[in-house]
């Protein structure tokens, strides 16, 4: 489950998008436009420690765009390549924002989801000591409900990043679709979702055996 607050980041998640997308190789839209939500889903850190967030979103008039992000509170060692952002959390304190892709909490998460159906994180608000669950803004659903333990994933050997961004990780490549769009599942393992106005799921991620 992922505890949510109540709070302010400045700069905000849709702020240091607008700056960072239009360097992204995957990039379509308006540069220089407002970045907008269309919906997102979160997986658990079992640790408990980072936040991991998959934004969809639009820049200005261009398509949806899958956006997996990690928030840490400290600098990730040899991922300044893979750094979006810092932001000021209003209860935290300073959050580094990464791309999910390369940050070994990633995998895992994406692992369990895509090979053995494990839904996205639960997510809710503390109050007054009683738990408040926000409404997913989306469904996703990982091919393989059911499948038994996921086999373990070891941080990501090598990570190339395209429409299609590969993450090479023993035992597993996952790939994360950028920019999903209908078509047929490119591998059996697949990871499916659906959102306002896309009622008909489209593949976000894929597993295939390394």
């Amino acid at each position: 489950m992922a505890l949510l607050h109540r709070a302010e980041l400045r700069p905000s998640k849709l702020d240091l998008l607008a700056a960072w997308l239009p360097g992204r190789p995957w990039f379509a839209g308006t540069a220089g436009a407002d970045v907008t939500r269309v919906a997102t889903y979160r997986f658990d850190d079992p640790a408990g420690e980072v936040g991991i967030e998959t934004l969809l979103v639009r820049a200005g008039d261009g398509p949806v765009l899958q956006v997996p992000l990690t928030y840490r509170g400290a600098p990730l060692a040899g991922a300044d390549g893979w750094l979006v952002g810092t932001t000021e959390h209003s209860v935290l304190g300073p959050r580094w924002v990464y791309d999910a892709c390369a940050d070994p909490v990633y995998p895992p998460a994406l692992a369990a989801a895509v090979l053995t159906g494990a839904g996205p994180a639960e997510e809710y608000f503390e109050v007054d000591g009683r738990r408040e669950v926000r409404p997913p803004s989306m469904t996703v659903t990982g091919g393989r409900a059911g499948a038994g333990a996921p086999p373990v994933v070891g941080a990501p050997r090598e990570v190339v990043d395209g429409d299609l961004t590969l993450i090479r990780a023993d035992p597993v490549e996952l790939a994360v679709i950028r920019r999903p769009v209908p078509g047929e599942a490119p591998a059996d393992a697949c990871l499916t979702g659906a959102w306002p106005g896309q009622a008909t799921p489209l593949v976000l991620a894929y597993a295939v055996p390394r």
